[in-house]
């Protein structure tokens, strides 16, 4: 059954499962995302986070299930899904010899953003980021931080309606990660869908909702103060989780060995 949301369902994610051969890394997975929201994944390395959102943004078919964007199967509408999709992995590709207005004008002409849009968005989406100043700088010059927000700038430049993040701030420096959280939230404002897996859990505290993920399945899905429930944090709740699943499977084991 899927979680119900507030919001009217952009994203509907339909006991999804994905294997690599032998490897289970995704299993029978089912969640509702609203529009207009921010959607957290957080949970234990290996959990399935990254080969989740990998599937929402169509770069790898489901083994099992359905995902839906905006009414549109990922798989069998995979085009038209695209054009609503703006996807950031975790190692985004920008060009580290080209300049911070080159590395935009090139996704620009990769998005065919008009001519007569172009100046309009670069000032928007550079201004946005703080990187007006450094438009003649190499990317490979800039900070983690700075590196992070032109990847983002390049990914909102041609204005997708479903934003997803692979562990953006991973590494950046607290203030840097607080100004990317800022230009999420001006996205989220406008309308924007976005879903964003991260390391860190007082990002988790500013999305919507939250789900938990634990080899390879959602163990909770529930907004960050439901989550957090009695405990004095969410890391604390989310570590308290993540024991109990270990301890129920293997109990389950151990049931099952006798």
């Amino acid at each position: 059954m899927i979680q119900e949301n507030d919001h009217p369902p952009f994203v509907a994610i339909d006991h999804v499962s994905m294997r690599f051969g032998e490897v289970e890394a995704v299993r029978n997975v089912s969640m509702l995302i609203g529009k207009g929201d921010i959607f957290g994944l957080v949970g234990s390395d290996g959990a399935g986070k990254s080969t989740l959102l990998r599937m929402v943004a169509t770069m790898i078919k489901p083994t099992a299930g359905k995902i839906l964007i905006a009414g549109m199967d990922v798989v069998s509408e995979k085009k038209k899904v695209k054009n609503l999709i703006g996807y950031m992995p975790q190692r985004f590709g920008l060009y580290p010899d080209l300049t911070v207005d080159e590395n935009l004008q090139f996704f620009m002409d990769i998005f065919g953003i008009p001519r007569g849009e172009r100046k309009k968005r670069r000032e928007k989406y550079l201004g946005f980021s703080n990187l007006l100043p450094f438009t003649d700088r190499p990317a490979g010059a800039l900070s983690g931080g700075m590196k992070q927000k032109l990847g983002l700038a390049c990914v909102l430049i041609h204005e997708p309606s479903l934003l997803i993040l692979d562990e953006p701030t991973n590494g950046v420096d607290p203030v840097s990660r607080q100004e990317f959280w800022d230009i999420l939230g001006e996205m989220r404002r406008v309308g924007m869908t976005i879903i964003v897996s991260t390391a860190y859990l007082d990002e988790g505290e500013k999305c919507n909702n939250l789900a938990m993920m634990h080899k390879a399945q959602v163990i909770d899905i529930a907004t960050p103060v439901a989550i957090r429930s009695s405990f004095p944090t969410l890391e604390a709740a989310m570590i308290s989780r993540l024991q109990e699943a270990d301890a129920d499977t293997a109990k389950d084991r151990f049931t099952f060995k006798i």
